[in-house]
């Protein structure tokens, strides 16, 4: 009885290993995950956190607006987002107005993707941001305030 109980540990065990292994090491892909904010692929669940111009989607915050260009305010925010920790630029640029960043949990390296468009609005520029999770169903307001905090970095 004894053995089959560590056999099972064992085999647990594994399936954990492989588990996190998978998470850490699959593929980030373009196709899948660098989608416009502006579009309506809202997944409503509260893993994800939307940000857009005046006139958007009922479950988005209202993106404020900066006196500023599209082309400097994107600039900003790409380098507000690339100082944060364990950031990847996954797709696009600032050249574009628009640009998908993955950023991974530090424990376990689970990937959130973070999709950003700049647009001219009245009296400057604002953004449509749409960061959202992988994996799960709730994040905890993890998406929420990396939002905020990239944003915060951007106006500063």
């Amino acid at each position: 009885m004894r053995r089959v109980a560590l056999w099972l540990v064992a085999l647990l065990l594994a399936a954990a290993v492989a588990g996190a292994a998978y998470v850490r090491l699959a593929p980030d892909d373009p196709a899948a995950w660098h989608v416009d904010p502006l579009s309506d692929a809202s997944t409503g669940r509260p893993n994800e956190a939307r940000i857009l111009p005046q006139g958007g989607a009922a479950d988005a915050v209202v993106s404020p607006v900066f006196a500023m260009t599209p082309e400097a305010l994107m600039r900003r925010f790409d380098a507000a987002a690339m100082a944060d920790a364990r950031v990847t630029r996954l797709a696009g640029g600032t050249e574009a107005l628009f640009a998908t960043y993955v950023q991974r949990s530090a424990m376990f390296g689970w990937p959130d993707y973070i999709s950003v468009r700049a647009v001219a609005v009245e009296g400057g520029a604002a953004l449509a941001v749409w960061s959202r999770s992988r994996y799960g169903y709730s994040d905890m307001g993890v998406n929420r305030a990396r939002v905020e905090r990239w944003l915060a970095a951007t106006s500063g």
